[in-house]
């Protein structure tokens, strides 16, 4: 495992080349805050995914310790804390582990400032859309993070990530990304071959994300249209940036894994064919998207989230001497397998990513670097998006160069939202040829 997490996140993801680095010294080993050799973990985001993430931290096999909570909402933070007390409790790890006292659970739009002196390592899993506000935070306070994917909504958010991705790598902090695809042994074995050429090159890709879709949260009495796009968030763009961006992004990230490359451009067409109602915001329900690299191959996407459809989440490849048809098999042109992985007995990727994390931060190495490509794999998504609410070619460099912020202007609860209801609760729905995304 070490040496494949080495060849995946040093080689292929833009981690630091040139071996283990040791950390500065006020994050070795043993010099975590206030002197004591526990890992002090800070949770920013208390929803189900940063919930699990912070039972997985828990479950490293270092010792860590769960010492600060926050959430824009208190409700979400307790029901959160109340969890991982009876999973901690579950596994049977000592008390201590999970010690958030009153004084260190924070609800509100700045509560992940109050968090971050308290911890050796954050772990962001709010909403999207403040990703980059929070990452850039806890990188100039001198954290190790773990953060959710994906990491910004538009052009702006990610240029400040791969801002802050930059100055990581300078302060020499740990940085791992729930793309957890690249912390899983059947993508890595298939990985491996598939950079060493076993099917030439890879002339198409075909990526999926076909469901019926996620949870929805319906408006209630008394809330702000703030309070409402925060509680019902997946389907406003300024928080979650479509579900080609905050589920197809996988899928995305493998394809760009496999070529070892980001796309120069993408066309293609979507819309919101069944999903139409008010409490679905302003997000497609189907999205279909060509992506062109470099070298002229293309990657096909396609996303949808309409119930009692076919059921598709994968990746395959094709190449000049063979085919990659699915995750962890490998044939050529013959149909001869030259890889079949059997993934029953791989450890759980979403544990495993914690696991080399705290590993890492326990021993005071440096090891981890996958904020850029998760920033490059998040504008992948974006460009797909732009694209189907357009109509348009979307070049990757004017996406990312693009000055059109999706964010509020100001972040309270009686702020407007970029994006409001008309006089009949329906939300602006983009519309290709006509809409403008750059």
């Amino acid at each position: 495992m070490k040496k494949l997490n080495r060849r995946t996140f040093v080689k292929q993801t833009t981690a630091v080349a040139g071996g283990i680095l040791l950390a500065p010294s006020m994050l070795a080993a043993k010099a975590h805050i206030e002197g004591s050799d526990a890992i002090k973990v800070g949770l920013v985001g208390c929803g189900g995914r940063g919930t699990g993430a912070a039972v997985q931290a828990l479950l490293s096999g270092q010792n860590v310790q769960l010492v600060a909570m926050a959430d824009a909402f208190r409700d979400n933070l307790d029901n959160s804390y109340k969890q991982i007390v009876g999973e901690a409790e579950n596994n049977e790890l000592p008390s201590e582990r999970v010690m958030v006292p009153e004084e260190h659970k924070f609800a509100g739009f700045e509560a992940y400032q109050k968090v971050l002196p308290l911890c050796d390592v954050v772990i962001l899993a709010t909403p999207p859309g403040f990703r980059p506000i929070h990452f850039e935070a806890a990188v100039k306070a001198g954290k190790h993070i773990f953060m959710e994917k994906p990491v910004a909504v538009d052009g702006p958010g990610v240029r400040r990530v791969l801002a802050a991705a930059e100055e990581a790598k300078r302060k020499k902090l740990n940085v791992v990304v729930g793309l957890q695809r690249h912390y899983e042994t059947v993508y890595q074995k298939w990985m491996e071959l598939l950079h060493e050429g076993v099917i030439g090159d890879i002339v198409t890709a075909h990526v999926y994300w076909n469901s019926g879709g996620v949870w929805v949260r319906e408006r209630q009495p008394g809330q702000t249209e703030m309070e409402y796009q925060m509680r019902n968030w997946y389907y406003f763009n300024w928080l979650c940036g479509d579900h080609i961006n905050e589920q197809h992004i996988h899928n995305l990230d493998v394809g760009n894994w496999a070529k070892q490359a980001y796309p120069v451009r993408a066309h293609g067409m979507g819309g919101r064919q069944v999903r139409t109602g008010k409490e679905f915001g302003e997000i497609f329900d189907h999205h279909f998207v060509e992506y062109e690299y470099a070298d002229g191959s293309r990657m096909f996407s396609q996303c949808r989230h309409i119930v009692g459809t076919n059921y598709r989440v994968t990746e395959s490849f094709q190449g000049t001497n063979g085919s990659a048809p699915a995750p962890g098999v490998i044939q050529t042109r013959s149909g001869y397998k030259l890889l079949n992985h059997d993934a029953k007995n791989d450890l759980n990727p979403y544990q495993v990513e914690h696991n080399v994390l705290f590993d890492a931060v326990a021993k005071g190495e440096y090891k981890f670097a996958d904020a850029e490509n998760a920033a490059k794999s998040t504008l992948t998504a974006l460009i797909g998006r732009m694209a189907t609410y357009s109509g348009q070619i979307i070049e990757w460099d004017a996406a990312l160069n693009s000055n059109l912020d999706l964010m509020p202007k100001r972040f309270a609860w009686d702020a407007e939202p970029p994006v409001l209801p008309d006089e009949n609760g329906f939300y602006a729905v983009a519309a290709p040829g006509v809409t403008k995304v750059l």
